[in-house]
């Protein structure tokens, strides 16, 4: 079972418990129960709590999965249209393209404001150069599109 119906059926009961709550404690400030101030802090926990999980439950998005795809570590990402990840060495190259895409589809768009409203995804290697230091060598690009979502693999 998926996280947001879990989520939204304990948002619900929290709700339900809240409300319960806030009659007991509208009942305890009638009655002068001792315990009143309690449930004041108790009421408004559980309120808390149930409107976390209904936000959450409702912002819930899982991830993309693409078959032939590896997990791969972010290694920079400026925030608006450009983010690299680094490919391990023993990546088979049948695998930079599905790789790249299910990247791509991950990325949030939320906050990203780049100028021409597309965001560049790069798949990159470093690779040792025989003078003693090391090139970074592009793998396999996508771009997506803010505006649609839409991901469009580069040839390169």
């Amino acid at each position: 079972m998926a996280a947001d119906p879990i989520l939204f059926v304990a948002g619900q009961w929290l709700g339900a418990a809240s409300g319960v709550l806030a009659l007991a404690t509208a009942a305890g400030f009638i009655a002068r129960w001792g315990v009143r101030f309690r449930l004041v802090g108790v009421t408004s926990f559980t309120a808390l709590l149930a409107i976390s999980c209904l936000a959450f439950a409702v912002s819930y998005t899982p991830r993309v999965t693409i078959e032939g795809a590896v997990s791969v570590p972010v290694v920079f990402d400026n925030g608006s249209d450009l983010v690299i990840a680094a490919a391990p060495d023993d990546l088979p190259q049948s695998a930079f393209a599905p790789t790249v895409q299910q990247l791509a589809e991950n990325i949030r768009t939320n906050g990203r404001n780049a100028e021409n409203g597309l965001v560049r995804v790069r798949l990159r290697r470093v690779e040792a150069q025989q003078s003693g230091g090391s090139k970074p060598v592009v793998l396999a690009e996508a771009t997506r599109s803010l505006a649609t979502g839409a991901v469009t693999l580069n040839q390169g």
